[in-house]
């Protein structure tokens, strides 16, 4: 498998602000790796509240995260200020990949790199379309 090289911050459409907290670091001194998917999983989330997603269980349409992973390369560690870039790497009929470049304060390159595939369900778990309005928020962060 060939690894691919990192990205910059230009190849994400939008950035949030990440404040590390304390507990992220582990005996190594620096954030944990299982912290940067609970990363990636908030960024997602905080993005799709932000275009109107209703993300309670009792939704018409959810979704589930059917894949996810990340690629480290470089350490960061409380108390840096970190930022997650995002972007849609796909946008298929039921189901996105979300990705997320995270950045140690003005670094230029991401030092770990995360995606998300999560799939548009409906209340018995089938897959349905990706809703018309989000589809449209989605084409925006569209690489």
């Amino acid at each position: 498998m060939t690894r691919q090289p990192p990205q910059p911050r230009s190849a994400y459409r939008i950035l949030f602000p990440v404040q590390t907290r304390w507990d992220d670091n582990d005996l190594y001194g620096h954030i944990n790796n299982v912290t940067y998917l609970k990363y990636i999983d908030t960024i997602v989330a905080r993005w799709q509240g932000g275009q109107g997603v209703d993300l309670g269980s009792a939704a018409d349409v959810r979704y589930l995260v059917v894949e996810s992973g990340a690629t480290y390369r470089s350490e960061a560690r409380f108390p840096e200020t970190l930022h997650a870039g995002l972007r849609v790497g796909r946008l298929g009929s039921s189901s996105v990949r979300y990705e997320v470049g995270i950045f140690r304060e003005d670094d230029e390159i991401a030092c770990v790199e995360g995606f998300f595939i999560q799939v548009a369900v409906d209340r018995n778990t089938r897959p349905v379309p990706v809703p018309a309005g989000l589809r449209a928020a989605l084409e925006t962060i569209l690489a």
